[in-house]
């Protein structure tokens, strides 16, 4: 749903998945995104992390799966986001996840989008990559950072989906939330303001101290960090 999201699973899947072509595309890469997309489309097999900036008016040809991690913020872009597959008499599958307390998303877009879904059941012995994230955010602040924005941005974007009925930010398990984004520790941010999750365990470890790989970035950081002091 947001920029920030694509940037950080974009990269978390770069590294979790080996032999996999990975792109990214978002609304900020104004351009790069021609070049990028270019590139996919030439690809005889890949993933593309992407907003909803690609779910019209592009044309990918057998594209087997969309998957929706993110449910549209406007049920016309849940039917533009499928037609990025099955095109042009070929096969294919779109897939939305959806939380228990979203479920009536699905009788909305039949009535809305007159667009029938069946559900698929969840996957056993599904594979937990969980603490490889973790892992690498703390040995990368560019990631611990990634992950950090990334969870802001989809509480934001979660607090102003158009179906606020269904999609409740109050309802929202922020702890569940934060572990599914193996972030660190829980940011500071209005919506969580007063807040305590008992579920949610922070690392022990000071997040001050986790450095930037790329040596450049790690260098402005100390010298910010010392005009600071």
């Amino acid at each position: 749903s947001t920029c920030a999201c694509v940037e950080y699973y974009g990269k978390a899947l770069e590294s979790l998945i080996k032999q996999v072509k990975i792109m990214s595309i978002h609304g900020k890469m104004k351009h790069k995104r021609n070049k990028i997309f270019t590139a996919f489309r030439k690809l005889p097999g890949g993933i593309l992390v992407c907003t909803d900036v690609m779910a019209r008016g592009i044309d990918i040809p057998e594209v087997h799966w969309v998957l929706q991690y993110d449910p549209p913020s406007s049920a016309s872009a849940f039917v533009h986001r499928c037609g990025r597959t099955a095109r042009i008499g070929n096969a294919g599958s779109a897939l939305v996840f959806l939380l228990p307390m979203e479920e009536s998303y699905v009788n909305f877009l039949s009535i809305n989008q007159k667009c029938p879904m069946q559900e698929m059941k969840p996957q056993t012995n599904v594979l937990d990559l969980l603490p490889k994230l973790k892992a690498m955010a703390l040995a990368d602040r560019a990631v611990f950072e990634k992950g950090m924005k990334a969870f802001v941005s989809y509480v934001q974007a979660y607090a102003k989906h158009e179906c606020n009925l269904i999609f409740r930010i109050k309802d929202l398990d922020f702890a569940s939330l934060a572990r599914g984004f193996a972030l660190l520790k829980m940011p500071k941010m209005p919506e969580l303001r007063g807040k305590c999750f008992p579920d949610f365990t922070p690392v022990t470890v000071n997040t001050d101290s986790i450095s930037f790989k790329d040596k450049n970035r790690e260098k402005q950081r100390q010298k910010k960090l010392e005009e600071q002091r």
